[in-house]
């Protein structure tokens, strides 16, 4: 994207900036949660962007809405207020908010605390938190996942049944319930089976690509390279390690586009990134190309129709698909997703193909039919936060 021009990211993708009023921030801000608050299974999907610098706002993040600064570290977007999850649709219990996402941003909450009471499919990532982060919302919560972030003050998990939490830094953790686990982070409580699981290092990790804007203005997404025995952020203190790749090298699949669409740029060499919105496929997507990039913003989401499959992809390096959710069609899929060819058994642990935030429903939303939802043949593959749902309610 040429410097200074933003691109088009499709009808559901909102681009703040520091020159805009805070009261014109604000007033977006509450039209869109007003309207995802409780809206649970709703079709809706929005990516709301911050160009770097600083903002004062009360992000409150509903459903099917992902928040996310622009800028190369978390600290180059700060947000005066609040960047949060709340649960009071439900009466402070947490356990149905789900598919959401912060991330790539820094927080410097108003009275010194800030809150993401979720459960499930809804990632915190690359945050840092000038302040304490309360997980619940007084009522039950149950689950979580924060990666790569750094908080200043305590993260205090209250009603949380269980929560992952992976190569970040905190002051201090208070709390417990069933299962807290803690893998290569830093400040963490230590071993109490089976209170706390800690494990000092993650032995191989690979976090999510993200989308970014230059010091000359341009458009890159940043894929972070695959580490080993891993602790603590990627970029607090250090120089994170990792490939940019020009905007233009990605198809801009936004609402309207079709599988045959995003199936000829995958096979010009193009790489994917997926605005949000629904998007119905009538063939499977077929990523073969060795590191190629499958990005989705706004929990974009791909519905298989007539049981096909959604997405496979050929046993090769590095691919790396993430922000995504597949979401089972009326006909029945054997497989949602498919992760390399049935019977491969080439390594890949040089350049291992990663998933991050790709989630998995069948039904909820619609009478959706899936017999499996991911396959992965393809050795060496990173899980990086999944979350696989066949509906209990909707």
């Amino acid at each position: 994207c040429p410097s200074g021009k933003d691109p088009d990211l499709g009808p559901n993708t909102v681009i703040f900036d520091p020159s805009m009023s805070a009261s014109s921030i604000q007033s977006k801000l509450n039209s869109i949660f007003s309207q995802q608050q409780s809206n649970q299974f709703g079709s809706q999907r929005y990516a709301v962007l911050f160009k770097p610098g600083s903002y004062d706002a009360d992000v409150n993040v509903g459903f099917y809405t992902q928040v996310a600064g622009l800028g190369s570290t978390p600290d180059s977007v700060n947000i005066n207020g609040a960047v949060h999850a709340e649960a009071d649709w439900m009466g402070g219990n947490a356990t149905c908010n789900f598919w959401r996402d912060a991330e790539n941003m820094s927080v410097t909450p108003t009275g010194g605390s800030d809150r993401w009471a979720v459960s499930q499919a809804a990632p915190y990532r690359r945050m840092h938190v000038r302040g304490d982060l309360k997980l619940d919302d007084g009522g039950w919560s149950s689950g979580g996942f924060i990666s790569d972030s750094k908080i200043d003050g305590q993260i205090q998990s209250g009603s949380q049944q269980q929560f992952l939490t992976k190569n970040s830094r905190m002051g201090s953790w208070s709390g417990s319930n069933w299962n807290m686990v803690f893998v290569g982070d830093q400040g963490a409580p230590g071993q109490s089976f089976p209170t706390y699981t800690n494990v000092s290092s993650a032995p191989v990790n690979r976090e999510k690509p993200y989308l970014y804007i230059d010091g000359s203005g341009a458009w890159q997404v940043f894929v972070p390279a695959a580490q080993t025995n891993a602790s603590a952020t990627t970029w607090s203190g250090k120089t994170e390690a990792g490939t940019s790749i020009p905007l233009s090298q990605f198809y801009i699949a936004k609402p309207g586009a079709t599988a045959a669409d995003m199936n000829a740029a995958l096979a010009a060499g193009k790489n994917l990134l997926v605005t949000p919105g629904v998007y119905h496929l009538d063939q499977t997507l077929d990523v073969t190309r060795p590191d190629t990039v499958v990005l989705g913003l706004g929990l974009a989401t791909l519905v298989p129709d007539n049981g096909i499959t959604a997405l496979s992809t050929a046993d090769v390096d590095g691919i790396k698909i993430a922000g995504l959710l597949v979401d089972a069609g009326t006909t029945n899929s054997q497989t949602l997703m498919r992760i390399g060819p049935n019977g491969t058994s080439a390594g890949h642990a040089a350049d291992p193909t990663t998933l991050s935030d790709v989630f998995f429903r069948i039904g909820g939303a619609t009478v959706g039919k899936a017999t499996q939802s991911l396959v992965v043949n393809t050795s060496n593959t990173i899980i990086d936060h999944t979350w696989i749902w066949r509906a209990d309610h909707g």
